[in-house]
């Protein structure tokens, strides 16, 4: 029998990978800044978290201009969707197995 702590996403430990997977899941997209300020992190931080998103195919990156200010906008990715969803459900199980 398959241990549902095996379907757990690695990806997906950091409380600070959480926290954006779940501000990516209710908007369709998401500045840096507005990350920044929901998660209460530094640019550091929150930068590193995002790399290892993007890296592994979970989020994507859109780099644009309001004005002449450059603005970079995060999504999630279909592949990521699956990935984060598959993530929940194993939570789930895990935490009706301790019932």
């Amino acid at each position: 029998m398959m241990n549902p702590i095996d379907n757990l996403n690695k990806l997906f430990d950091s409380r600070v990978r959480l926290g954006i997977m779940s501000a990516l899941m209710v908007n369709e997209g998401i500045s840096f800044n507005e990350l920044k300020e929901l998660l209460a992190i530094t640019d550091g931080n929150l930068a590193s978290h995002l790399k290892a998103l993007e890296e592994n195919n979970i989020i994507k990156v859109e780099k644009g201009f309001i004005g002449r200010k450059t603005n970079t906008t995060y999504a999630i990715t279909k592949p990521g969707t699956k990935a984060f969803k598959a993530h929940l459900d194993a939570l789930e199980k895990m935490i009706r197995a301790t019932k």
